[in-house]
């Protein structure tokens, strides 16, 4: 829309203190929007933790508030964030698998309370920082891929809807980071060299097992070697680890397994979690066989147009965020679960994490690991 169209028009902008946020922000005031910034505070457990920036996130966003000039409210969304995503991630860790609250928290949080309270302000829109597009297509909102593929956030983004996309605004669709960052530092926005914040959001920098500990208690078990069964050590609990997890395993330097041509030196990974008996499995070598999978089964689907993809049609997917798009095959649609073949083994499919699938740059949907 030009700047004429748009004159007149509000719309309530996600800031969170972060460069990203604030030059969307920036550009929708510069394309003649009437913009309101919005700061969410999801997390109060503990606000004076050293780990907990939202204090300086908030100062942050007044400062840029300031500079770019436009008002800002702060509104706390902690109780719908416990129950509507953090629930969730603890009963899914406690089940054994791996969540990924950042998709539940786009989904429940800024697309729907964040929406439904700018909705109640008078806004026409929302729009964040996150780098993906939206377009009209078809009748249709279709989401897409950043232009800068490195920073792409269409796969947290894939359980969005027609309504949700329908009011929302993604400025920075079409800009690369470094631009973005270029901008804000013309502007005199002092976030243009702020670090990236990274992690959960309510986790932030802490260690991700000291974190949990506080909710999940420990049950100590053993870990066995999957290929021979020999007990390789003991771990706090299977809720601390996920497949694919080299790190924290305590077991480096052990000899691999009967067969194994690996040297003594080569680094254990997880491979299966027995939760009935409480026995954590890894293997030696990154590209040991079962630490691959040629295909995955997915439950509480979610597809962007309102319908369900072709079946055996070639898309590509991806089983985790940092990943290339892997060419697969959706082979069958149930009511609430699929069943997808790659052409090549994905390494540490993960339960409970997302698998998205894409036909090119569009985001069609996708569901949760089983």
């Amino acid at each position: 829309m030009s700047t004429i169209e748009n004159k007149g028009r509000t719309v309530v902008v996600g800031l969170s203190g972060g460069v990203d946020s604030s030059v969307a922000a920036l550009l929708l005031k510069q394309q003649g929007w009437n913009v309101v910034g919005l700061f969410m505070k999801n997390w109060e457990d503990d606000d004076d933790d050293e780990y907990c920036s939202s204090r300086q996130d908030l100062i942050d966003v007044m400062s840029v508030a300031d500079t770019i000039g436009i008002d800002v409210e702060v509104v706390n969304f902690a109780k719908e964030y416990r129950e509507r995503v953090f629930s969730i991630f603890l009963k899914e860790y406690q089940a054994g698998r791996t969540p990924n609250p950042d998709v539940l928290c786009n989904s429940e949080i800024k697309f729907k309370a964040f929406l439904d309270h700018a909705l109640q302000m008078g806004a026409d829109r929302i729009a964040t920082g996150h780098y993906a597009g939206v377009r009209e297509f078809g009748g249709r909102f279709q989401l897409l891929k950043a232009e800068d593929g490195t920073k792409d956030q269409s796969y947290f983004l894939h359980r969005l809807n027609q309504q949700q996309l329908s009011k929302t605004l993604f400025p920075l669709a079409d800009i690369y980071k470094r631009d973005v960052r270029r901008m804000a530092e013309e502007a005199g926005l002092h976030v243009a060299v702020k670090k990236d914040s990274t992690g959960i959001c309510f986790i932030g920098e802490r260690p991700f097992k000291e974190f949990l500990m506080r909710y999940l208690p420990p049950k100590k078990g053993e870990i066995r070697c999957l290929d021979d069964d020999r007990v390789m050590g003991e771990h706090d609990g299977l809720t601390y680890h996920t497949l694919g997890q080299r790190k924290g395993l305590q077991i480096g330097g052990v000899k691999g397994g009967k067969g194994s041509e690996s040297g003594e030196h080569e680094a254990w990974f997880v491979a299966r979690k027995d939760m009935a008996s409480n026995i954590l499995y890894v293997v030696q070598g990154h590209d040991h066989p079962a630490l691959l999978s040629d295909e995955l089964k997915a439950d509480q689907l979610a597809w962007i147009s309102g319908e369900a993809p072709h079946t055996h049609w070639v898309y590509g997917a991806k089983t985790r965020y940092r990943q290339a798009d892997a060419p697969c095959e959706i082979e069958r649609i149930d009511a609430d679960s699929c069943h997808i073949r790659f052409a090549s083994p994905q390494w540490a499919v993960t339960p409970g994490q997302s698998v998205v699938v894409y036909e090119s740059r569009v985001c069609l949907g996708g569901g949760v690991i089983l």
